[in-house]
Parts: structure tokens; sequence; C-alpha cells
């Protein structure tokens, strides 16, 4: 019983830091999305408006106030994502580096700073995905959050 708690304060520990070490590349995706979304306004911007009786219509100053409000709202939280990302980035690559073994910190930068897939980071270097899953299995271990 006491070697099964232990192993589940382990998973419970991995996932936590797991979860940790993704946040930077969380910031990546909605930083994406949010231009995205900027795209997709400045795109509807370009047509005329539609009202509810299915007619275009030219769009007035109340549109155009609008378009520049959203477009703002947007525009700001791409600043604020991108900040919160630069932090993530700077936080975790710290604490990666702080790990004593080259590979260990080889291993948690490819995985969740470059994005790398499991396969990806055996082949550039060098080894068997299984022991890129070892390398990573000590790397959260030693990693300190």
């Amino acid at each position: 019983m006491g070697q099964r708690l232990e192993e589940n304060n382990v998973k419970f520990e991995n996932d936590r830091k797991k979860s940790y070490l993704r946040g930077y590349r969380m910031h990546g995706r909605r930083i994406k999305r949010i231009e995205l979304e900027i795209d997709e306004i400045r795109n509807l911007k370009m047509y005329p408006s539609v009202n509810n009786d299915g007619m275009p219509h030219g769009s007035g100053q109340g549109d155009l106030s609008s378009y520049a409000a959203e477009l703002h709202e947007k525009e700001e939280m791409l600043y604020q994502e991108g900040v919160e990302q630069v932090k993530a980035y700077k936080d975790i690559s710290w604490r990666i580096q702080q790990l004593e073994n080259e590979d260990e910190r080889d291993v948690l930068f490819y995985r969740y700073i470059k994005g790398m897939g499991w396969w990806e980071i055996a082949e550039s270097m060098q080894f068997s995905e299984r022991q890129v899953f070892r390398i990573h299995g000590k790397a959260l271990a030693n990693l300190k959050i």
C-alpha cells in the first residue's frame, strides 16, 4: 500500500511538472489563435455588413468604431499573451538549465520549448526513443519547480 501511494505521488508530481513545462507552448498556441482572430476581423471589414434582412449595407461610422475597438482589444490581448510567453520561456528555460545532466536539459528543451516529438528528439540526440523516455523521467524527477 505504501509503495502504491508513493507511485501515485510521483505520478501526480510528474503531471504537475509536465503541465508547468507545457505552459510555454500553450502561450504560443494562444498567440497563433489571436493572430488568426485579428486576421478574421480585418477580412470581415473588407466586405459590406449584412443586416437581418439579408441585404448588404454600407459600413457606417458606427461600424468603424466597433471594428476599431474590437481590433484594439485583440491586439492588446496579443501583446499581453506575448509578454506572458516571454515570462514563461525565461522561467522554464532557467529551471531547465539548473539540471546537472546535459541530456536531461536537452530532452526537456526539445520537448517543451521546441515542441519536438519523441522520435524527433531521439533522432537529434542519436538515442532510441526508449532511452529518451528514460532521460525524460529522470529529468522530471530532478526538475525543481
